[in-house]
């Protein structure tokens, strides 16, 4: 099971990431978990610095934006 996590504080940009990530998700067909990660101190952990950030199980695959599904689907693969 992937385990993505969006991090982002719930800004727009932040909910169309979490949308894209579910459908790239979907897309692949593969078993997954979207976890939204809100604290800004849970977001530095990360060593994330500009959000919307997506997290695919514990790397940090992009920063300071919102990446599509379809380039979203090559980093879940």
């Amino acid at each position: 099971m992937k385990k993505i996590q969006i991090l982002g504080t719930g800004c727009p940009k932040c909910k169309k990431l979490a949308e894209n990530a579910e459908a790239a998700a979907k897309m692949l067909g593969i078993e997954y978990e979207i976890q939204k990660v809100t604290d800004i101190n849970d977001i530095m952990k990360f060593g994330v610095m500009l959000t919307p950030a997506l997290v695919v199980d514990g790397q940090v695959k992009s920063v300071g934006k919102v990446v599509s599904p379809e380039d979203i689907k090559a980093m879940l693969s």
